[in-house]
């Protein structure tokens, strides 16, 4: 797969593993070196060393390599199903389970399981590692979770979720009291600067990303929150709760170094989740109680 692009003065002077970075911010700088020292990225038509400072005009060439995607095998694990049809598939998803296949979890997913209860019911258009799945959530958070069946209702999901026309209501508890009752965080999030593996409030090249949160109970020193997500990025509800003082409880990527509590994970529960159905164009709204260990850490608290 080939791509290209012509440097403007934003990119002018910056290093070409950098700027590579920030415009293909899935991909880390060193992804981006091998493919330099494999002759895989040339300017200008010529071969160029990753230390490259682009020069405004400069003619970027970036050839990908076509991944070699494993075969996903189907798995007989216990699905907890809140909604199901012919159409589409609802499922309150674990803490510990991550949604789809990718390196080092090729096995244990979600789509492993929805492979074996579906058999080959699910859309295709997002490929083979990702059969059905139209929007995800963090391995360690827990709740609800729409798969679609086919490409009609994929189509029609990923339209709604485009249009930030879903309804997303996450439950949370996190650290610090709130002085006022709820509020909305406005703030571009994109990848971390210098911690690939990280989001990040980005004002220079992050995507609009807005959460609104209300305090449903304060507890002593930490708040039981409702946050509704108006937009989808990675770990939005994790990076904006972190940059107002207020990370979530047990996130080690984004709050303190050392909790308190033994947690697998931050505090977060996909709880409510409404869309239009695609097939009947009604709208269908879904709520999921809260995960044991959620329950008697509130109780704690």
């Amino acid at each position: 797969m080939n791509n290209s692009f012509i440097a403007d003065n934003k990119d002018s002077g910056n290093r070409i593993d950098k700027v590579l970075c920030d415009k293909y911010p899935d991909m880390s700088r060193a992804h981006f070196q091998k493919l330099i020292t494999d002759n895989l990225i040339q300017v200008n038509g010529k071969s160029i060393k990753s230390n490259y400072k682009l020069r405004e005009d400069d003619c970027v060439e970036v050839s990908f390599r076509e991944p070699v995607e494993p075969d996903i095998v189907a798995e007989n694990i216990p699905l907890d199903i809140v909604y199901e049809d012919e159409d589409i598939i609802l499922v309150n998803k674990p803490k510990g389970m991550v949604v789809h296949p990718a390196p080092g979890h090729y096995t244990g997913t979600l789509v492993n399981a929805l492979m074996y209860h579906c058999k080959d019911k699910l859309s295709g258009i997002n490929g083979v590692l990702r059969p059905g799945i139209v929007h995800r959530i963090d391995r360690d958070t827990t709740g609800i979770i729409v798969a679609c069946k086919n490409d009609f209702a994929h189509n029609s999901i990923a339209e709604q979720l485009k249009e930030h026309s879903i309804t997303r209501k996450y439950h949370a508890i996190v650290y610090n009291n709130f002085k006022e009752d709820e509020g909305v965080i406005d703030a571009p999030i994109g990848r971390h600067p210098t911690d690939r593996k990280k989001m990040s409030l980005n004002y220079k090249n992050g995507k609009k990303a807005v959460t609104h949160y209300r305090v449903l109970q304060r507890l002593r020193g930490y708040s039981y929150i409702e946050c509704e997500l108006e937009t989808g990025r990675t770990h939005q509800i994790r990076v904006h709760m972190a940059s107002i003082n207020h990370p979530l409880l047990g996130d080690a990527v984004y709050g303190p170094g050392k909790c308190p509590f033994t947690l697998e994970g931050q505090v977060l529960h996909a709880k409510v989740l409404g869309f239009i159905h695609p097939r009947t164009g009604k709208y269908m709204e879904f709520n999921t109680d809260l995960p044991e260990y959620f329950v008697k850490l509130l109780n704690r608290l």
